[in-house]
């Protein structure tokens, strides 16, 4: 019965609200949930100590019991930055001006349809199928991971290919026994421009197409995805899942050839991170043209792996320790023409920190990471370009959750 219980919780995640949510508003048909929390950090990185923000969010989740059993759901998500980004700007008219930056921002917006049988289905944007495979070792606070083929295209939210949180997705989940599964179609179309820097042609590669010079026009349109959860044991989960995109390029010459995104891979997890006691996860990819190096350029194909290891005790204290590497090796790059192909590509850090959870709301941490990468080049100034986000890192902070 623990088991059934376990895998129909995984199988509803996307409409079952967060268990730190404060419900606000309850009848006989509907119930409206608040959730989300506050990150304040001081970090030390890349040569500079600021304040910054951890990623704060807020979300509020409605359902409505619906007919025989059915319920219908939305949840809204917006990520918000409570403590500035002001900076100085010189502005055309020759003033110094001050700039903000934006307070919100769009994560996860959707709607859908669940029954205890029948399974869930859910449109907009929301959190991939991918996901379920590689969550178990992203919860590091401050350095979460950048080898499980999430946050793709330099670290952005996986909007893209749909691993993250994607766009426009439609969405299937159930779960029978021991197993729950996810299946996933992002109906979206994409179109841009690419070409090589020559001598005498435009630099607007839109602009160099239209009059049939060096150029190509690329299509990147629907992604589809799948995973599978298995519950081994009381506290082994096991994940297996792909994700898969194309891309059509048409070259100013007439050709016309189609480049494969894909990713897949396995995941385990012992334990529950939130509880005392033991928890270990761990995840491997093997992928193609799914991701970006540090400057923007796709890469052909690599492996990521990532693992976390943490012992929750009963005062509290959570020390935790994991290790992430994306290696493409060298020659990586989609295009060879637009780079050296003794270039090399390899994210590696390993990150250290220590969580006392105050309360279930409320933890105080510090967390340190020790970066590893080699992103070895013949030119220097564009090794330097992609290693200025790797860097080591000390940060001190506080979450608060709602």
């Amino acid at each position: 019965m623990e088991k059934c219980l376990l895998v129909s919780a995984l199988s509803a995640v996307i409409f079952v609200p967060s268990a730190a949510a404060i419900e606000i508003y309850k009848d006989d048909r509907n119930a409206v949930e608040i959730g989300g929390f506050i990150d304040a950090r001081v970090i030390n990185t890349q040569g500079a100590t600021e304040v910054v923000n951890g990623a704060s969010r807020i979300n509020f989740g409605f359902t409505r019991e619906m007919s025989d059993g059915w319920k219908a759901f939305t949840k809204l998500e917006w990520g918000v930055n409570p403590f500035g980004n002001s900076e100085i700007v010189y502005s055309s008219e020759s003033n110094f001006e001050s700039k903000s930056g934006d307070f919100l921002n769009n994560r996860l917006g959707y709607v859908g349809l669940g029954h205890d049988t029948y399974g869930t289905l859910s449109i907009g944007k929301q959190w991939g199928a991918w996901y379920d495979v590689v969550y178990n070792t992203n919860y590091g606070f401050v350095w979460d991971g950048n080898a499980a083929g999430v946050y793709t295209y330099n670290k952005a939210d996986g909007a893209i290919n749909g691993t993250g949180r994607g766009d426009k997705v439609i969405q299937y989940r159930n779960g029978f026994g021991d197993v729950s599964f996810a299946l996933q179609a992002q109906l979206k179309h994409d179109t841009f421009f690419t070409c090589e820097p020559i001598d005498g042609l435009s630099t607007d590669c839109e602009e160099r197409w239209l009059a049939n010079e060096e150029s190509q026009e690329v299509h990147y349109d629907y992604t589809y995805g799948g995973s599978i959860t298995y519950l081994a044991m009381d506290k082994l989960v096991l994940t297996a899942g792909v994700n898969r995109g194309e891309f059509d390029v048409s070259f100013h010459t007439g050709e016309r050839i189609t480049a494969t995104d894909i990713i897949y891979g396995v995941g385990a997890t012992w334990g529950n991170f939130d509880d005392d006691g033991f928890y270990a996860a761990a995840n491997v990819n093997k992928n193609e043209n799914h991701d970006t190096d540090n400057i923007g350029r796709l890469i052909k194909d690599s492996y990521g792996i990532e693992s976390l290891f943490s012992y929750k005790l009963d005062n509290g204290l959570r020390p935790f320790i994991s290790y992430n590497i994306l290696d493409a090796g060298d020659n990586y790059v989609l295009q060879p023409n637009s780079a050296d192909p003794k270039d090399v590509f390899k994210r590696q850090f390993i990150v250290a920190g220590l969580h006392y959870v105050w309360d279930t709301n409320t933890a105080l941490y510090i967390e340190a990471r020790k970066d590893f990468s080699d992103f070895t080049s013949a030119d220097k100034a564009q090794e330097a370009r992609m290693a200025i986000s790797e860097d080591d890192g000390v940060a001190i902070g506080i979450r608060y959750t709602l």
